[in-house]
């Protein structure tokens, strides 16, 4: 039984029309994705990848690319409602089932591939990446949601990794800031990656459950497996090189050219 490693993609972004469309230094948006997928897939061992779409101007992109598509219902409004329909339409079903978000185009491989094999010895409904943020990104966090109030999440979580919460607003609030930076590089606040590992079953229950009072106010749906009462764990991962939240808007675009241009381009490694 493989596991399934699926980007959902849909063309009808309110902020970025077209978004897995969009060229980034030379590559589509979502060529990029479909890149970090393929290569995570190939060091977990054992894992499919998927394009879930309901737009066959997608599907075609993805299929030039060499990738499976799987055409999905376009009233499901979520990621993980993608990639819920096509795991429970596979025979065999997975046991897990990774949303890689197809606006993320800087996750590392390796990354993805740690997270796969943590799932796999993990009870927790879902699996997810954080990174602790240092004072300078944490800086840059607050800039950038100066612009972009909804672009990039935090979580609070607990000694052991458990997830307490998630939220577009940056959490937690700092008291005594100044002292905090004096003490060391790092700051408390963790900001979430739009990676998700679930077990099959939880995502089923979890897609089953109608949107949360929070999950639709934050417009984070993993919050409803929060008040499902369902366990997250999260993994702090170190932060990519070409660091930064989701691609959003046309000013997404431009900041990650220019960490292409200052870094390298990992889709040409």
């Amino acid at each position: 039984m493989s596991d399934l490693l699926v980007i959902p993609a849909r063309f009808g972004s309110t902020r970025l029309p077209g978004k897995p469309l969009v060229r980034i230094a030379g590559h589509t948006l979502l060529a990029r994705v479909v890149r970090v997928a393929q290569c995570a897939a190939a060091l977990a061992g054992d894992c499919d990848v998927v394009v879930a779409t309901d737009d066959h101007r997608i599907a075609r992109h993805a299929e030039g690319l060499g990738c499976e598509v799987a055409m999905t219902a376009a009233e499901i409004g979520s990621g993980s409602g993608r990639a819920c329909a096509v795991a429970i339409g596979r025979d065999p079903r997975p046991g897990i089932v990774v949303n890689l978000q197809g606006d993320a185009p800087f996750v590392p491989p390796a990354m993805v591939a740690a997270l796969i094999a943590t799932a796999r010895h993990s009870s927790a409904a879902c699996v997810t990446p954080v990174i602790r943020l240092d004072w300078s990104a944490l800086d840059a966090m607050r800039a950038h949601k100066a612009r972009s109030p909804f672009s990039g999440t935090t979580c609070v979580r607990d000694a052991e990794g458990r997830a307490l919460w998630f939220s577009k607003t940056i959490l937690p609030a700092i008291r005594e800031e100044a002292t905090l930076r004096m003490a060391g590089p790092l700051s408390p606040v963790f900001r979430h990656l739009g990676l998700y590992a679930y077990r099959l079953d939880a995502l089923e229950r979890f897609e089953a459950t109608p949107p949360t009072t929070h999950e639709r106010l934050e417009g984070l749906e993993q919050l409803r497996f929060l008040e499902m009462g369902l366990f997250i764990q999260t993994v702090a991962v170190e932060p990519p090189t070409h660091a930064m939240s989701g691609i959003d808007t046309a000013e997404d675009v431009a900041l990650a050219e220019q960490l292409i241009a200052r870094f390298g381009d990992p889709h040409a490694a």
